[in-house]
């Protein structure tokens, strides 16, 4: 009996093994399960949202210590602004207690504090925050945090389309000149590299809008493991399934 417990400890640790050669340098995690992990343990919605702020912690310090380069966090849809009103104002307001409280230990700890997403639709008081943060750790050497908030991968494309609509009247481009690269840079995450893997947590398996132009060759990896209860070890599978995976972006090895 020790001897298949020694086994099955040894299984489990191996399956948590990965390479810190070859970390993923973007990592893009849509956040799920809040509500329904309250719900689970009759707590209100917001308090599993408050928990999954908890969780949030611990993600960016695991991925920063690992070397991930870019982490970019769903933490609010363009289709989030049809859920309840007091739902969303509390989520309004856990995202400034958020950089008010974290701001220091990310500053600290190299972290960039961004955000993509049409961040004009947002309360006053989020946006000064996220400029505060940004503006504070913009020259910052470690883990670029993307948050991305009134985000939708449709909207993103939309915008380029409009904005590269307007180059072309004004002449500043040629529709000749219009290729995959070119845009790219009229994206939100124009200076940053596709996301490899993508995570879903909740038992959900979709993008729900997350990133399309950009997932095109990324890895997904679903768990069922709710946002609030997702952790380090929970991280570490789905970067040991990433290493397993054959990566040819279409080509022939």
């Amino acid at each position: 009996m020790k001897k298949l417990f020694a086994f099955l400890k040894r299984d489990i640790r191996t399956k948590n093994d990965i390479d810190m050669a070859r970390i993923p340098m973007h990592i893009a995690i849509i956040m799920d399960g809040n509500g329904r992990w309250a719900k689970e343990h009759n707590l209100p919605r917001a308090l599993g949202h408050k928990a999954g702020v908890e969780t949030i912690r611990k993600i960016v310090k695991a991925c920063n210590n690992l070397g991930v380069k870019y982490l970019t966090l769903y933490a609010f849809s363009t289709e989030n602004w049809n859920r309840p009103l007091e739902e969303v104002n509390s989520l309004m307001k856990l995202l400034v207690e958020y950089l008010k409280n974290e701001f220091e230990e990310l500053n600290a700890n190299d972290v960039v504090i961004n955000s993509i997403g049409n961040v004009s639709k947002l309360p006053k008081v989020c946006r000064e925050e996220l400029n505060y943060a940004y503006e504070k750790t913009k020259n910052n050497k470690g883990l670029i945090l993307n948050l991305a908030l009134n985000y939708g991968g449709r909207n993103e494309i939309i915008d380029a389309v409009k904005q590269i609509s307007l180059d072309l009247v004004n002449k500043k481009i040629s529709k000749d000149k219009i290729t995959e690269d070119l845009f790219s840079k009229y994206m939100y995450t124009k200076e940053m590299p596709d996301p490899d893997l993508i995570i879903r947590p909740s038992g959900e398996l979709r993008l729900s809008n997350f990133l399309l132009w950009q997932s095109a060759y990324s890895e997904l990896w679903f768990s069922d493991v709710k946002w609030p209860d997702f952790n380090e070890e929970q991280l570490k599978l789905a970067i040991a399934d990433y290493q397993k995976r054959d990566r040819r972006f279409g080509k022939v090895k």
